[in-house]
């Protein structure tokens, strides 16, 4: 039997409970799936008792391993408050996602809030597409998100409306009457290309996508090369080399909202919520959503 215990792999086993599986709490660790299995191994071999067992698919904690998870429970929670009393907690790290089309006009008011509300805290930015920085949330890798829902159905707080515009390369011409229209657009799945395919064929428009892509990047640079139209939402001001297409019907607005992981501390998400609010009551061209105490 070992004569001590060692605080990460505590951390571990009780990462594991709480999230249901090895995966998850490996991403919530910031470790390999490996790195956190050796963890286990250790944890069993020092206690000479078998802390899982395979039901099905799914590994399940023994009664032994039950016993252990809640003497770690015990000793991280006295740990971790003896730290807090000493004032000596471990660097704090807070991690924001943000698609690329809200990043450069949001994120800077994030940076400003979240320095000016916790200046002992760095911050960390992960730039994706909405789909994945959901997923980024729900697994606690990232800990708060600012993402688009085309559909308006989502999880999340609403922080406002975003209008949707269709562009062109400047000179573009359109398709002779009757002709078909390409499209641009990210690669599936992606709320916005659905919305654009709904409103061109609405119209009674036939459409190819006739280009598409993973990055915002990559389809401005096929609207920018004279490839199709594209439809994207607007912040504030114009994509470089683009124009707006005003002879396709209007599209709407897509909300933007802001998701955030379970357990993030109530007074970071506040704070998120409020500067991505700030944000759009400093531009009334924008439509707002009043989200403030969601």
């Amino acid at each position: 039997m070992t004569t001590s215990l060692d605080l990460e792999h505590l951390r571990t086993l009780i990462a594991i409970a709480e999230c249901g599986g090895f995966s998850k709490a490996a991403a919530v660790r910031h470790i390999s799936q490996p790195a956190l299995s050796q963890h286990v191994r250790l944890l069993e071999r020092g206690l000479k008792r078998k802390l899982f067992e395979r039901d099905g698919r799914v590994m399940r904690l023994t009664h032994e391993g039950e016993r252990v998870l809640a003497e770690a429970r015990r000793i991280i929670g006295v740990h971790d408050a003896s730290l807090h009393r000493l004032e000596a907690g471990r660097d704090r790290t807070i991690v924001v996602g943000s698609t690329e089309h809200s990043a450069q006009q949001i994120l800077p008011e994030m940076i400003r809030a979240l320095q000016a509300a916790f200046p002992d805290c760095s911050t960390r930015f992960e730039i994706g597409r909405s789909t994945q920085l959901a997923e980024a949330v729900t697994r606690g890798v990232v800990d708060f998100a600012f993402v688009l829902d085309p559909g308006g159905h989502g999880a999340g707080h609403l922080v406002g409306r975003l209008p949707l515009v269709w562009y062109t390369a400047r000179g573009w011409r359109r398709p002779e009457p009757g002709g078909t229209w390409p499209l641009i657009a990210f690669e599936e799945p992606c709320g916005l290309r659905e919305r654009a395919l709904s409103v061109l064929t609405g119209e009674g428009h036939r459409v190819e996508v006739t280009a598409q892509s993973t990055t915002l990047e990559g389809v401005l640079a096929g609207v920018r090369a004279g490839l199709g139209v594209a439809l994207l939402p607007s912040a504030g001001g114009r994509p470089s080399g683009l124009a707006v297409c005003g002879d396709l019907p209007e599209a709407g607005t897509t909300h933007l909202r802001m998701v955030a992981r379970r357990g993030l501390p109530a007074e970071v998400e506040r704070t998120a919520l409020t500067a991505g609010v700030d944000f759009f009551e400093q531009r009334p061209h924008l439509q707002l959503v009043p989200a403030r105490g969601a």
